[in-house]
């Protein structure tokens, strides 16, 4: 197969785009609404937020391992109802712990069906054109991440929540419409993964051969959730609040770009040449962002970021799933991902108190820190897979 804008890719894309609009949507929005509609704190606030992620890394350990036993196309039909489901069970909530069991169930949908899409489009990839391939699909991700804050401000600040929901119901329909036209290659589990099935051991869940590169994502998810989530009140503190609204379009902008021919670069010419610069622009966006003094800085903070964090999730991506057989494929992405939304998860948590300690500028000066860090392991790991046995 050399084709790879196939009608499948394209469907598989658009269904990644609805999921993925439907994340941004949510969790842009959904720590305000906490605290507006049943006076939660910021702890809590965030946590309704952030509690979506968790629910996502908990059913992506459970989908890298049974997925091609229960088969692909049924996983990704169902969490799609799913969205339906949870979408239209917000509406009537009116108790924050049950809105916070809906974001675990809602992001617990989300992580099965990204994580069979995820692992499905790689079949759908000529080998030779796997970074582009996947740089591409990522676009609807980077195309979401433009979309769904700004709508989600503007529908929740005009015309409430409520329409908010209803506009991720009808997209959950769309997607769940577009999933039945889905064709997915399902595969067969090994004689050896039948009789492994209900036995649990951590290689269960979790490919030791993307460990080092998810680990690295995990490093880069923790410092782009301090953008994610304090962005908007760290403008409004700095006297900024009108780079926030522009920053996230900006950036999808900017990785929207970056993806048309980060992904060549990477299949010509090899990793380094594009993971370097891709740690070079992370670190000058936190720096920018942690000097800010006005709207025109935080928004040409989100240049460098767009191309940087932009391009280093398929950039990765490409790298796990070269280093792995394609019986492992799904292991791999879900690997990938468990230890991308774990940090994007707990980051707000594990590193937002330090504006309390240091000021608000501390928590981007630690962002730089993480991407350094993220270097070193890539770095480590790359020396030592190259290295003569």
């Amino acid at each position: 197969m050399n084709r790879l804008w196939t009608g499948n890719f394209i469907l598989a894309s658009c269904v990644n785009f609805i999921a993925a609009m439907m994340f941004y949507l949510l969790m842009t929005s959904m720590a305000s609404y906490a605290i507006r509609e049943f006076g939660a704190g910021q702890a809590v606030a965030g946590f309704a937020s952030s509690s979506f992620i968790l629910g996502a890394v908990f059913s992506r350990m459970l989908a890298g391992k049974y997925m091609d036993f229960v088969g692909r196309k049924t996983l990704a039909l169902v969490s799609m109802i799913a969205f339906i489901v949870l979408g239209a069970a917000y509406i009537p909530v009116d108790n924050i712990v049950v809105l916070i069991v809906i974001r675990l169930l809602h992001g617990a949908a989300f992580g099965l069906n990204n994580t069979v899409l995820s692992a499905a489009v790689q079949t759908m990839i000529p080998q030779h054109r796997r970074a582009e391939g996947t740089g591409y699909f990522g676009m609807t991700v980077s195309l979401a991440m433009a979309l769904g804050p700004f709508v989600s401000v503007v529908m929740s600040q005009k015309y409430g929540m409520f329409w908010v929901f209803v506009v991720c119901i009808v997209l959950s329909t769309v997607g769940t419409l577009l999933t039945l036209f889905l064709k997915v290659d399902e595969r067969t589990p090994s004689r050896e993964e039948q009789l492994l099935k209900w036995k649990f051991h951590i290689t269960s869940f979790i490919d030791p051969r993307a460990l080092p590169i998810a680990s690295m994502m995990a490093l880069c998810g923790i410092a782009f959730s301090l953008v994610l989530s304090f962005l908007e009140g760290y403008s409004h503190q700095i006297g900024a609040a009108a780079g926030a609204s522009w920053f996230f379009i900006v950036m999808a902008a900017c990785t929207f770009t970056s993806r048309l021919f980060v992904g060549r670069i990477q299949d010509t010419y090899g990793d380094d040449v594009v993971m370097y610069p891709i740690f070079v622009f992370m670190a000058v966006s936190y720096i920018m962002l942690a000097t800010a003094q006005g709207s025109g800085m935080v928004i040409a903070a989100a240049v460098p970021l767009g191309l940087g964090f932009g391009s280093v999730m398929p950039c990765a991506q490409a790298i796990v799933i070269n280093q792995s057989d394609a019986s492992r494929y799904a292991l791999a992405v879900a690997t990938f991902f468990i230890l991308l939304d774990t940090g994007t998860g707990l980051g707000p948590v594990l590193i937002g108190g330090l504006a309390n300690v240091w000021g608000p500028r501390s928590m981007y000066w630690a962002a730089v820190v993480l991407v350094a860090c993220a270097a070193v392991v890539y770095v480590m790991t790359t020396r030592r897979q190259r290295r003569p046995e």
